[in-house]
């Protein structure tokens, strides 16, 4: 008896992790679902969806299905006037119940805040945020060893040091983030680190 209850014991944690749908990143829809264990009781089901924009074109649109923790169910968007990648997720916490896609982004529309961009070599102009951007950015991109400064808008998530995204394609961003107007003239705020996404951010900005 003393032996079932050890066993007992040892396979309960187990035995409560939920199995979810894995699908790796690809374009929306061409992904095949695989069933997926997770390592523990702390995840769910999560399905996330990343779009990128120039202007009203969509250029990118990656789809991929997890095992997620809860800090990686979030919505949010990163908007650098010429580009706007925008991050949505539906999470649950049911056995394989993250069998659709996470839904399209939002139409958004400017929410008053403005922040400076950068167009070609000089950061001074205005970029009118859209939806729950509320912070300013300033960000150093690496382009294959060339460091480029991106100004714009973001939503508050996208500053947090633990949110974190990670995609083939994408790029490795040092952003630091303000709230108020025009604030990221000159941004001496503690850098968060976003490591995004928009594997065609760059093609858009500098093709």
């Amino acid at each position: 008896m003393l032996l079932l209850l050890i066993f007992g014991i040892v396979l309960l944690p187990k035995a409560s992790t939920l199995k979810c749908f894995q699908c790796p990143p690809g374009p929306s829809g061409s992904c095949v679902n695989t069933e997926n264990e997770c390592p523990s009781n702390d995840f769910q089901c999560g399905a996330l969806r990343v779009s990128t924009f120039a202007g009203a074109s969509k250029v990118s649109d990656i789809t991929v299905k997890m095992c997620a923790m809860a800090e990686e169910c979030v919505e949010g968007s990163l908007n650098f006037g010429v580009s706007r990648t925008v991050i949505t997720s539906k999470c649950c916490t049911s056995e394989l119940c993250n069998s659709q896609p996470a839904p399209e982004p939002m139409k958004s529309t400017p929410n008053g805040k403005k922040c400076f961009r950068c167009d070609g070599q000089t950061c001074s102009g205005t970029l009118n945020c859209e939806g729950n951007e509320d912070h300013c950015i300033s960000s150093t991109v690496d382009l294959g060893g060339k460091k480029t400064t991106m100004k714009g808008c973001a939503s508050k998530v996208m500053c947090s040091d633990s949110q974190t995204v990670q995609l083939p394609g994408g790029i490795g961003v040092g952003l630091s983030c303000c709230q108020g107007n025009y604030c990221n003239s000159a941004i001496s705020t503690r850098a968060g680190l976003l490591l995004l996404v928009a594997p065609l951010v760059t093609w858009v900005m500098f093709s």
